[in-house]
């Protein structure tokens, strides 16, 4: 998303800035205003994709009616029959602990 930068002035939770400044010092983003500006571009991005989904259903609902509570229902069982367990190897979960102490 390149386009002419403007100038804003805002005001953020101190954790917030603390984390920009952190990203900065540590290479992750050449700025706090590249920090920013790629946090924005992530919520933009974040809700265009609810809106969609919000108007899919719109869409779906106005040909087929509205769906129900118990539709919803019906369809989390359904998923959780056919979902899948993925299950980490013992190897990779003691690295990962091992990655986290450090």
């Amino acid at each position: 998303m390149r386009s002419r930068k403007e100038r804003l002035t805002v005001t953020v939770d101190g954790s917030l800035l603390t984390a920009a400044n952190a990203a900065v010092r540590d290479g992750r983003a050449s700025s706090v205003s590249a920090w920013v500006n790629l946090a924005l571009e992530h919520q933009a991005a974040r809700e265009m994709r609810l809106r969609a989904m919000v108007d899919a259903v719109a869409a779906y609902e106005e040909k087929h009616g509205v769906i129900t509570d118990e539709e919803i229902e019906r369809q989390r069982r359904k998923d959780r029959r056919n979902a899948l367990l993925i299950e980490v190897p013992p190897q990779q979960k003691s690295r990962k602990k091992s990655r986290s102490a450090a």
